[in-house]
């Protein structure tokens, strides 16, 4: 099946998936999409799909360790979360293992870059599928300093076994990856002011009735 082309205004759903299960998914409103590069973003109030154990902690201002000890396991539960206080600009390149957002103010005033690691996309007939692995890179908004984010998350990932050693070297060749990027403002962080700015205001996107099916089910 040709994989699908996301109108501007459409919904888009960002899955992690993992062992043939969905672990997180989350709607997106679409701003722009060539087939290869899909920026898309979302506002305070969007719901989403969390592991259970993540929603709880994050509530409870604790740690997310014990929900990596599910992922391990194999065993987790879903549970609702409502994305809040800032409003977050996404882009998505084909076969990069990362991604990278901007996260602003409701009134448009840029808080961070962060680069999420993760593995390269997959198109669905509903979004995209990947795998968020853990490691993030906080970049202030002038681009100036950066700073290491979730490394013992990280760690915790690896002792476990569920970032294998394969996975760990190609993760430190995207840290190199991200780095030199930021360094010689190329890729996403090339001078390109109108892709990441305040997307226009709009309706909330929903998570389809599709979002839980299996990889092969979903498209």
């Amino acid at each position: 099946m040709t994989a699908p082309v996301f109108a501007p205004g459409a919904t888009a759903v960002r899955r992690d998936v993992v062992h043939g299960r969905v672990w997180s998914a989350m709607p997106y409103t679409v701003l722009a999409d060539d087939g290869a590069t899909l920026t898309i973003a979302a506002r305070p109030g969007t719901d989403s799909l969390v592991p259970a154990r993540w929603a709880a902690a994050a509530r409870a201002g604790g740690t997310r360790s014990g929900c990596i000890d599910d992922l391990a396991a194999g065993q987790w539960e879903l549970d609702h979360w409502t994305w809040r206080d800032t409003v977050v600009v996404g882009r998505f390149t084909a076969g990069a293992p990362f991604s990278v957002h901007r996260f602003l103010t409701p009134e448009g005033r840029p808080l961070r870059w962060y680069v999420n690691f993760e593995r390269p996309y997959r198109r669905t007939a509903i979004g995209v599928d990947t795998f968020d692995l853990f490691l993030d890179l906080v970049i202030d908004p002038d681009l100036s300093t950066y700073s290491w984010k979730d490394e013992d998350e990280y760690a915790q990932a690896r002792r476990l076994g569920v970032v294998d050693e394969a996975t760990h070297r190609q993760v430190d060749r995207a840290r190199d990856l991200a780095l030199a990027q930021l360094r010689d403002r190329s890729g996403p962080f090339a001078p390109e002011p109108d892709a990441w700015r305040l997307p226009p205001e709009g309706p909330l996107p929903v998570l389809p009735a599709t979002a839980l099916s299996t990889p092969a089910e979903g498209g």
